[in-house]
């Protein structure tokens, strides 16, 4: 357990400079869409007259019958709020965001030592891991769109962020820092 908490370290500085290259070089702006100055802060006025910080589906078709007409004729939207300021960068939640990387490597490198003995190559760790953040990447992403009719190339953006960076703290600790395997039983039936 104590080579998984030491390869955590490495996987998620991993996952954090990974984050930064999707979330914070500009590459995202490929899949997100903008406004001019003088839209951002007629919209940023609108926000402001929510009541507080919290997840608003606008217009809330389970709010009242014509909220439920209004959504069905559109647009619609499901609104992140925060009335907080925050400096950009926000430090605190690089940090945070360091130490959720941090559990989240822990937490792949406790299920690999779970099946390590039984699974002693790289390559098919490495499959297990692979193939486990792909699934939870778009069970994660794809929901979005599907039930709240988001736009896609955002969450599939997302999916491939997700993907990637859980794999790569996956690599990481599969490949380096996990037992090395020990040799396998001889088989007991050949034994007789």
């Amino acid at each position: 357990m104590l080579r998984v908490i030491i390869g955590a370290i490495p996987a998620a500085i991993a996952m954090f400079v990974l984050g930064f290259i999707f979330y914070a070089s500009g590459l995202q702006g490929l899949v997100t869409g903008a406004v001019d100055d003088n839209k951002a802060a007629e919209i940023q006025r609108a926000l402001m007259t929510l009541p507080g910080t919290g997840t608003y589906v606008i217009p809330d078709p389970g709010q009242s019958a014509a909220q439920g007409v209004m959504y069905g004729q559109g647009p619609i939207a499901t609104i992140q709020y925060n009335t907080g300021r925050f400096a950009v960068p926000h430090m605190a939640s690089l940090v945070t965001g360091l130490i959720v990387d941090f559990v989240v490597a822990l937490l792949i490198g406790a299920a690999l030592i779970g099946i390590d003995r039984r699974v002693p190559d790289f390559a098919s760790r490495y499959r297990v891991v692979a193939i486990l953040a792909v699934a939870a990447s778009a069970y994660i992403n794809f929901l979005g769109p599907v039930y709240y009719h988001f736009g896609w190339p955002h969450y599939i953006y997302r999916f491939l962020a997700d993907a990637v960076t859980l794999g790569a703290a996956g690599l990481i600790i599969a490949r380096w820092f996990l037992a090395s395997p020990r040799a396998a039983p001889a088989d007991a039936s050949s034994e007789v």
